[in-house]
């Protein structure tokens, strides 16, 4: 890792304005200069279209074991999907009460509902637990991808499993989903969490079994000592947020699901129609995965936008300086302390800010305490409650001026109210009835 002098740090705020309104903890909206057609990709991409296909495959090879597991799914036959919904009345007062006047239609990916793990997370923790508990019961001769695999859940699995020890760093919700994934299976659990993550997600994943060690550092001395633990233990798998390719393959897989969904309530998706996604942001991996999951299913069409709170915007300075992962938010003496728990993370993945570079449409940046005002004018509105977290999906209502900007730069200007806009909840089903009041009461200078 490299370190960033004083000057070179003035260098890049003088040349990128966006760096320098971050810095003093101002919303911006940066437009990806590096943006090119999917036809202009490379051909060497480090994930394919096939690598979605075979992780669609196991998801769906998962899913009576989902579904014996967690009734919850039975609706859904074993799969962990979520709603989708048009929030017009939250676009009013994104109008009414932020000065965003929205042209188009804006909807909500309520990935803040999804079962077992109620966050997006459940996509990508979840798949790569199952992928990695697939591969050990092939490899010893207990299972074939031809059989049901409800026989996951019998004794002999449990036990099986029980050899083996999982561990991941998280701030909270990637965290859970591993943890009650991998609990259920039968696994031994270590989850290394840092001083962001919240109270009641430490509650739950210890009521489920699992071990949690809290660090007084951030989120990456949590996964620096979660992967050293994890090398000792030849039996121990570790979950590396930062640059898992397995977790990114279950984010990817969503926006097919979605396509389906888009479908269903009449909503076209071409060159006359274009879709605007806003993903909010921690390391990477979660936005990543379905940025690129759309861009396959949609092309050019989909219009992907990362959205950061201004004191953790690692992904922004690592795509904007072109680091990536080689700089930090307190490189350029940014605290990366923020309320959005989730999102708190000062270095951006290695591997996602280089893979998306070419696709990324852009990133957002909002404060704290708007979080909160969003999440209130989202219950009040739609009657709809996500994580203050999710609620940086809205971060584009900030600078309204630059979402502009792109529409302009893209020559969408007469097509824009032919646009869809969907705001990516990413967490909110578990959090505890006092936790949310906790929230709601929350107002930041």
């Amino acid at each position: 890792v490299r370190t960033m002098d004083l000057r070179e740090r003035k260098e890049f705020e003088a040349r990128v304005p966006e760096i320098a309104a971050a810095v003093e903890k101002k919303p911006v909206g940066w437009i990806n200069p590096r943006l090119v057609s999917m036809k202009e990709l490379p051909k060497d991409l480090a994930v394919t279209v096939e690598d979605i296909d075979d992780a669609e495959a196991r998801l769906e090879r998962f899913a009576p074991y989902i579904k014996k597991q967690f009734p919850e799914t039975e609706k859904d036959g074993g799969l962990i999907e979520s709603p989708f919904v048009e929030i017009p009345k939250m676009k009013e007062l994104l109008k009414e009460r932020h000065g965003c006047e929205l042209a188009g239609r804006l909807y909500l990916k309520e990935d803040s509902q999804l079962v077992i793990a109620g966050s997006i997370k459940a996509r990508g923790g979840i798949y790569e637990i199952l992928k990695y508990a697939e591969t050990l019961a092939i490899e010893n001769g207990l299972l074939k991808t031809t059989d049901d695999y409800s026989i996951l859940a019998s004794q002999e699995f449990v036990d099986f499993f029980g050899r083996y020890t999982i561990q991941v760093g998280s701030t909270g919700n990637l965290g859970l989903s591993i943890g009650i994934i991998s609990a259920k299976l039968g696994f031994k659990v270590i989850v290394h969490m840092s001083h962001d993550a919240r109270q009641w997600k430490k509650d739950l994943l210890r009521s489920k079994g699992v071990t949690v060690k809290e660090y007084e550092s951030d989120y990456g001395e949590a996964v620096k000592q979660g992967r050293k633990e994890s090398d000792s233990d030849p039996t121990s798998y570790f979950v590396d947020d930062e640059n898992s390719r397995d977790l990114f393959m279950g984010y990817s897989v969503a926006p097919r699901r979605l396509k389906k969904q888009l479908e269903a309530a009449g909503v076209f998706v071409d060159q006359d129609h274009p879709l605007f996604v806003y993903l909010p942001c921690g390391i990477g991996g979660a936005p990543g995965g379905i940025a690129y999951g759309l861009k396959t299913a949609f092309g050019d069409n989909v219009h992907c936008f990362f959205t950061e709170p201004v004191d953790s915007c690692c992904m922004l300075l690592g795509m904007a300086t072109g680091l990536h992962d080689q700089v930090c938010v307190q490189d350029f003496g940014i605290s990366g302390k923020t309320h959005a728990d989730g999102l708190a993370v000062g270095r951006p993945s290695a591997f996602v800010g280089k893979f998306m570079e070419p696709m990324l449409s852009g990133i957002f940046t909002t404060g704290d305490a708007v979080l909160y005002d969003y999440m209130r004018d989202l219950m009040e509105a739609e009657g709809v409650f996500i994580e203050p977290s999710s609620c940086a999906a809205f971060a584009f209502a900030e600078v309204p001026e630059r979402l502009g900007d792109y529409i302009k730069s893209q020559g969408l200007e007469e097509k824009q109210e032919n646009i869809t806009h969907i705001a990516w909840a990413t967490g909110g089903r578990l959090v505890p009835e006092d936790v949310k009041e906790e929230y709601v009461h929350t107002h930041l200078a």
